[in-house]
């Protein structure tokens, strides 16, 4: 497969999905948390992507690895807010689980397309 845009990486492909579930979840939020833990969600969501985006635009290995691990850790702090979420009885545990797995699983595809980013800077 030739890759002519991030939009064609499969991280960036399930990193949008995800960013796109996790808007349609914090939508079931209380008004309240409008400025707060759903902003932060979005917010977070977002940057995963976006960090996708930015890295593969810089063309040098090494920032399009920086930007996958900022990347990734956007990914942990929508789980940290999943779980909070959770402790504040928005989501139950099924929904969190559900969305762990597909934390996980953008996961993998970053940390795939990060080993390849370092193989292919070493080469």
């Amino acid at each position: 497969m030739d890759i002519g845009s991030f939009t064609d990486l499969d991280v960036y492909k399930q990193g949008r999905i995800f960013r796109n579930e996790m808007f349609e979840l914090t939508k079931k939020f209380p008004k309240e948390e409008k400025y707060t833990l759903t902003n932060q969600l979005v917010r977070a969501s977002r940057s995963i992507t976006a960090n996708i985006a930015e890295g593969y635009g810089r063309y040098h290995y090494q920032e399009n690895i920086q930007y996958c691990r900022i990347s990734r850790g956007s990914l942990s702090e929508c789980y940290d807010h999943l779980i909070c979420a959770y402790d504040c009885k928005y989501i139950d545990e099924e929904t969190l689980t559900e969305f762990k797995e597909k934390i996980d699983r953008v996961g993998q595809l970053l940390n795939g397309y990060i080993r390849y980013l370092q193989k292919k800077k070493n080469e």
